[in-house]
């Protein structure tokens, strides 16, 4: 992943904070900060598909975060001095997670449309849609997904072979 180009290039990241399921980023989030970059995590409001990008201060930054009901660590919803992503310079890169995926891109999340719902706020910031990349294992990859018309397809997928 750090190796690849689009991160390299890329000054402002949004990633998710790994669930025991998902591919483990960590190692990613201590990279970004290693690399001078900046940080965004998601916070999910529970009873919608609303959701936001939040900056991160540095990787320990991660350890003041509250833990919702999913057993996603996130900021709360009372924390209001933290940089939205699109209340700034939008985004460059969005590693996004997943259950299964297929080659054309398309994605299988947890069914609520937080990210699809994110990204097409993407595409009304000045600064556009970012690449996105799917973390996934090679078990999910699948011959095909189930899509709709609001789903935004994924523009690559990293998983090991």
């Amino acid at each position: 992943v750090i190796a690849h180009p689009k991160y390299q290039e890329s000054k402002r990241i949004a990633i998710f904070l790994s669930m025991p399921d998902e591919v483990q980023t960590e190692e990613i989030i201590k990279d970004i900060f290693k690399q001078g970059k900046e940080c965004f995590i998601p916070r999910y409001k529970p009873q919608s598909n609303h959701m936001d990008m939040l900056k991160l201060s540095s990787a320990e930054d991660i350890s003041s975060l509250a833990l919702t009901s999913w057993n996603i660590l996130q900021p709360s919803d009372d924390d209001t001095a933290r940089e939205e992503a699109l209340a700034g310079g939008g985004l460059d890169l969005i590693f996004m997670p997943g259950l299964g995926f297929d080659k054309k891109g398309n994605r299988l999340g947890r069914g609520k449309g937080y990210y699809d719902t994110y990204l097409e706020r993407c595409m009304k910031h000045p600064h556009g849609k970012p690449y996105t990349i799917a973390l996934a294992f090679r078990e999910q990859i699948c011959e095909s997904v189930p899509v709709t018309e609001n789903d935004v397809p994924i523009d690559e997928i990293l998983y090991e072979d």
